[in-house]
This record gives C-alpha cells, sequence and structure tokens, in this order.
C-alpha cells in the first residue's frame, strides 16, 4: 500500500505503539482486500460488547489503555455501538455479576482511550449523522447500511479491531463502499407493494437480503410509491444486513445516490431483476409464525427505538396492562427526552420495562432465555428474528400493535 509521510511516521512508531498496532493492522486489512492506499475518515464506530469481545478482549483493551495518555487516545470521534447490559436492569435480567463486571471493565479502557461511550446503534438518529459523501469507519451492519444509503455517507463493515485502528489514525482502507465503482446497482428489485408497518418494510429487507446474499450485491428497488420514514429505512436497512450482508443499497427517485435509476445503473450494462409483491412479504412474515401459539415475551430491539417508536409503543399501551415481559430498548440519547415526555413512565405503568444503551441479542440472550426460561418470542423487528434462531429462540414476527396485543395476552397469538 502507499503510505503518506505521516502514515509511514505511524508506522514507524512516531507516534507511539498503540497507534503504530493500529496502521500495521489496517495495512494487513488493506493488503488482503486490494487496497492501494488509506483514506481519511472522520468518525469512528465500534461494535465492542462484551459477549463479542469476552475476558480476552476486555483485556487486550485493558493493556491498550494502560499506555501513556498522549499515546492511546483516538484522534477522531469515536463512539460505541450498544453494550451488554442496562446496569440499572442487569438483575431484573438475571445478568450473572461477572457479565456486568466485564462491560464495567471495557467501558473504563474505552474512556482511557478517548472513545465516546454513546452505546448505540442508531447513531444517525441521535447523534454525528453523516453527511453525503463523508468517509466513516463505522462497525455496526445497520448502522453502515444506513449511513451508505439514506446519508449517502461512504464506509464499509469494519470489524471491532479496524473500527479501533481508525479512531486511533483517522484512516482506513481505500476498498469496497468508498469507491465510486462499487457503488452502482448490481440487481433491480421490482416492488410491487410498498409496506405499511415496520415489521413489513423488515420482511422486504429480509426477502431482498435473501436474493443477493452477498456483500458486493448493490441492489435498487424501484416501485417505492413514497419516501419511507426514517424509523422505515432503519427496519429495511437492518433486515437487509442481517439476511444478505449488504451494505449498500438504493431507491430510485428516493435515496441519494438514485435520483433517476441511470444514476446507478449505467446505459448499456446488463443487471439482473427480481420482483418482489404483498404475497412474498406475507409468506415470509408467516414463516415465522408456525407452529407458535404462545410466546414468552415481547422484545422491542435491533434497532433500538427511535423517539417515535417510544411514542408509538407508549400510545398502544396506554389504558393496558402486559402479562409477560416486554421489553423495549432505546438508546442513551433518546431515553432521558422518553423520560422527561413521559413516555417511559407510560411503558412502565403497562407493565414494560424501558431499557438503554443495550441490545438484547448482544446481551447474553441465550443466558437470559436459559436463567429466565425464555424460548418463544414476538418482535416487529425482522433482524432480530434473524438472529435470535441462532440463540436458541423460536423468534415471531409481528407488527408492533399485535405484538402489544399478544403481550396483554398473556402471550397468546391471535390466528
Amino acid at each position: 500500500m502507499k503510505l503518506t509521510r505521516e502514515e509511514q511516521a505511524m508506522r514507524a512508531g512516531e507516534f507511539g505503539p498503540a497507534v503504530a498496532w493500529a496502521i500495521d493492522h489496517q495495512i494487513k486489512v488493506g493488503r488482503f482486500l486490494g487496497a492501494e492506499d488509506f483514506v481519511p475518515v472522520s468518525q469512528a464506530h465500534i461494535m465492542a460488547d462484551t459477549e463479542s469481545l469476552g475476558a480476552a478482549g476486555v483485556e487486550w483493551l485493558e493493556r491498550m489503555a494502560s499506555l501513556p495518555p498522549p499515546q492511546r487516545r483516538v484522534r477522531i470521534p469515536t463512539i460505541t455501538d450498544p453494550r451488554g447490559t442496562d446496569f440499572a436492569a442487569a438483575v431484573r435480567l438475571k445478568q450473572q455479576p461477572w457479565m456486568v463486571d466485564l462491560e464495567r471493565r471495557a467501558i473504563a479502557a474505552f474512556e482511557s482511550l478517548g472513545v465516546l461511550m454513546t452505546d448505540t446503534c442508531i447513531n444517525y438518529q441521535t447523534i454525528m449523522p453523516p453527511v453525503r459523501g463523508e468517509h466513516c469507519a463505522y462497525g455496526d451492519t445497520g448502522v453502515v447500511i444506513y449511513s451508505n444509503s439514506v446519508c449517502g455517507a461512504r464506509s464499509n463493515f469494519e470489524g471491532g479491531p479496524s473500527a479501533l485502528s481508525a479512531g486511533l489514525t483517522g484512516r482506513t482502507p481505500r476498498y469496497g463502499y468508498h469507491l465510486d465503482e462499487r457503488r452502482l446497482a448490481s440487481l433491480i428489485v421490482e416492488v410491487g407493494y410498498t409496506p405499511r408497518e415496520l415489521s413489513e418494510w423488515g420482511a422486504l429487507g429480509g426477502i431482498v437480503g435473501r436474493h443477493s446474499g452477498d456483500y458486493w450485491q448493490v441492489p435498487v428497488l424501484v416501485g417505492i410509491d413514497r419516501v419511507p420514514t426514517s424509523d422505515e429505512m432503519k427496519h429495511f436497512g437492518a433486515a437487509l444486513a442481517s439476511y444478505g450482508s449488504v451494505a449498500l443499497f438504493h431507491m430510485a427517485g428516493i435515496t441519494p445516490e438514485a435520483q433517476r435509476l441511470d444514476d446507478v445503473v449505467p446505459a448499456g450494462v446488463s443487471v439482473r431483476t427480481h420482483t418482489v409483491g404483498e404475497i412474498d412479504i406475507r409468506a415470509f412474515i408467516k414463516s415465522y409464525a408456525a407452529a407458535i401459539d404462545t410466546v414468552d415475551l415481547v422484545v422491542f430491539s435491533a434497532p433500538q427505538l427511535s423517539l417515535i417508536e417510544m411514542r408509538q409503543l407508549a400510545d398502544l399501551l396506554d389504558g393496558r396492562q402486559t402479562k409477560i415481559p416486554l421489553l423495549a430498548v432505546t438508546s442513551p440519547q433518546v431515553k432521558p427526552d422518553a423520560d422527561r415526555m413521559d413516555l417511559t413512565a407510560r411503558i412502565e405503568r403497562a407493565g414494560g420495562t424501558v431499557l438503554a444503551g443495550m441490545c438484547f441479542y448482544q446481551s447474553y440472550a441465550r443466558e437470559m432465555a436459559e436463567a429466565n426460561g425464555w424460548k418463544a418470542l414476538a418482535t416487529n423487528s425482522a433482524k432480530l428474528t434473524n438472529i435470535l434462531g441462532g440463540y436458541g429462540y423460536r423468534p415471531m414476527l409481528m407488527s408492533m400493535q399485535a405484538c402489544v396485543e399478544t403481550a396483554c395476552a398473556g402471550g397468546r397469538v391471535a390466528r
């Protein structure tokens, strides 16, 4: 890889051992992925929940954090994905003391490195949303796909060490979605039905993701008959990334880089086409309902809830009472507003639990299931539905309203 004079100095250790390690790591990544040089990035986002890090990962962070202050601090704004717990609710969730202790140690190490503990997967709705053309180094798949597609920013999926490296160097290898040519569409999806519920947007994302099935595929949707809301884009993108490892999509006439279809499908270029209709979306949702008559809990998470979603949930719960656990997971930036606007109190008066700064599937979901006796779960998040099967749950995809009805009916699923 071609290195600037400053990057050569980083590699030579002139900025300290942390930066030297970081640029060396990035050179290896860049060489593997065919990058010719580095691109400066303005912000980084680290996925570093302790379930993924493990004890060894936390110890490695602590060693990095023990370096002298000038040699260890990030040089660009660097934020974090959700944590593995909400400390205020860890006992109620039956999380073990060792989990909480590991989280506290990881947080202390990150803070020593100068990382901002935002603990969110919806930073684009709360803090530092990127702008079109901004080069970033983001870790969370939902953050990457939303920022690339809806904001027009540029990022690849960055693993935890790579995102931290970007924070320390202010660079990332120039490959993938930092390049113009990688951002062109490779699949046209003709949509015959514009979803209405967030669960339907997630189902559409899951269908397109399954059909794409490749990090390098870039679908462009045609036929969407209105501009989706931020939350609809959020659920669609999160599911698309989860089911297909897709990092970028376009919507013709809607997203910034595809105001016209030929902006992303150059004239004379042959691109395969796939059609999705209402029957496909209904079938996708139904596939997760087979043989499930009752659920043990309802979870709204993955992505974290926006303030608008918190209000929608509070409205649905007003005057009602849940009979099984209902968890509503939001970001630390949204939670104070939800508290101030009485949304948290309204949800919890109805028997729900509002959690902040965590994500259900990154919070020792398997261990929580075993400790609480949870098996079947209802959610309006297609992303969460896709992931939780791997943690031993039987997930069911439903609308937010249907999830609330189920929670208030003691877990019985209306047919």
